[in-house]
């Protein structure tokens, strides 16, 4: 099996899986439930995160030093 093939297998199985998984919890209303409450606590914490590094990210090449 070349390298190529290999990859393109993986590949395979990994999508496979992911549509199985989505489609439990898609099925299950409590494992719905709690990929919600996932992605919402996932959103919540991420962006901020976010907008607080491009802030640093523009302050520090805006070469300003203080706060005035």
């Amino acid at each position: 099996m070349t390298r190529r093939s290999a990859r393109a297998v993986a590949n395979v199985i990994v999508v496979s899986a992911g549509v199985a998984a989505a489609g439990a919890i898609l099925a299950s209303p409590p494992l719905r439930r709690l990929a919600g409450h996932a992605v919402r606590w996932w959103l919540g914490a991420s962006i901020p995160v976010f907008l607080i590094a491009q802030a640093m990210e523009a302050w520090t090449q805006s070469s300003r030093t203080d706060l005035t």
